[in-house]
């Protein structure tokens, strides 16, 4: 990408020769657009995520709950570090995770005095059951895509997930 213009908009600077080019700005108003929907239904099946794991579930501790499940047990104060919130909300997440039997707080075993979140049976199982579901959405919703479309796809987000 080019250089920023100083607000949240997609940069329109060519790189190669510094100036601005019409096709580049229609372009970048496209990713915006298509940025700006993508998060506003991710923000909508973070909804449908947590509540098919519990209904009483805030969808932000559905992300948390996830990232428990992914990189193994962790201490509060990873948490905060990953997730980049602060440790008040990350503390009351990791309560209600704890009062739905989906995470367990236990003692951290190189250092007695830390505890360690991990996944609970119960969370792993609904966790897991929920995946595989959205797994197969997906693989549904995808069925239509060329093998080309995917590979570019899939080469392409771990680049925009960098950038954000």
């Amino acid at each position: 990408m080019g250089a920023e213009s100083g607000d949240d908009s997609i940069a329109v600077i060519d790189a190669s020769d510094g100036e601005e080019h019409p096709r580049r700005r229609v372009a970048a108003e496209a990713v915006e657009r298509e940025l700006s929907m993508l998060f506003r239904r991710a923000r909508r099946i973070s909804l449908s995520l947590a509540a098919q794991i519990d209904p009483a579930l805030e969808p932000a501790a559905y992300g948390t709950l996830a990232l428990i499940a992914d990189a193994g047990p962790l201490r509060g104060t990873e948490l905060v570090e990953m997730l980049g919130l602060d440790k008040s909300t990350i503390s009351r997440q990791i309560a209600q995770l704890v009062e739905l039997d989906l995470v367990a707080r236990v003692a951290d075993p190189t250092d007695g005095r830390a505890r360690l979140v991990r996944i609970t049976e119960v969370g792993d199982r609904r966790l897991r059951g929920l995946r595989e579901r959205r797994r197969q959405r997906l693989h549904e919703h995808f069925s239509t895509w060329s093998t080309d479309d995917l590979d570019e796809l899939a080469r392409l987000l771990p680049l925009l997930n960098e950038m954000l």
